[in-house]
């Protein structure tokens, strides 16, 4: 059974490592080993395989999962499932259940990748945000704000500001962004006196704690110092 690359490629997946092997999965108790231009993987969860072109492919998804296990560049990963994410080829539930099957050697990017996928994006971002926010033991911030100084002039979007304290968090979507390179730039807080703690959804899910230390020592910070002249307002929802 195809999987893979080349399985991925059968069904439409466009933004692809240029892998020339086949992969194929058979039984773990088959004996057959890989070479030359073929990876042979035994496997005890092996899938229902699905007809393309007259060949027995394995389900997107597990094709996804088992590229991705073999590869070694988060961006190179990242631009593969969200291309069939964003196509409708395969959803972030299918991932998901695929990943949680899989086995755990080499699925330290993927699993990176999908933790941050939409069903969106904002949503889980909000959830780890939530929870740090929750277990910092700070008070409780204004969130998702447009910061402005006194004079009127943009400094940005804060997702979670203390205006006592001059403190914001600025999350840094670069990570799940299809392409970082043709993303829209996110301009960093800048202002006098603003003490501002950027992190990345995958900080907010893997070390929620080491975030939490920034933001109690950036408010030890902010303490010593008189707050700075910043007015907010709700900031109007990404388009």
């Amino acid at each position: 059974m195809l999987t893979g690359v080349q399985a991925a490629r059968l069904y439409g997946v466009r933004r692809l490592p240029p892998e020339r092997r086949a992969h194929t999965l058979i039984p773990h108790r088959s004996k057959v080993a890989t070479w030359g231009f073929a990876i042979v993987e035994r496997t005890i969860h092996l899938p229902e395989p699905v007809e393309i072109d007259g060949l027995p492919v394995a389900p997107l998804a597990r094709a996804l999962i088992d590229a991705a296990r073999r590869m070694d560049e988060l961006q190179a990963v990242r631009e593969m499932i969200h291309d069939a994410v964003h196509r409708g080829l395969c959803t972030p539930e299918e991932l998901r259940e695929e990943l949680a099957q899989a086995s755990t050697i080499g699925s330290a990017l993927p699993r990176i990748v999908i933790g941050a996928l939409q069903d969106g994006v904002d949503s889980a971002v909000e959830q780890w945000l939530e929870t740090v926010l929750e277990r910092s033991g700070l008070p409780t911030p204004i969130r998702k704000v447009e910061l402005r100084t006194s004079d009127g002039e943009i400094v940005g979007v804060a997702d979670a500001w203390w205006p006592k304290a001059g403190v914001a968090i600025q999350i840094r979507y670069d990570e799940v962004a299809l392409e970082r390179d043709k993303a829209p730039e996110i301009p960093s807080l800048v202002a006098e006196g603003l003490i501002a703690v950027q992190v990345s959804p995958a900080r907010l899910r893997d070390e929620p704690l080491m975030v939490i230390q920034e933001l109690r020592a950036a408010h030890r910070r902010a303490r010593q110092r008189p707050p700075p002249k910043l007015g907010s307002t709700p900031a109007a929802p990404a388009a």
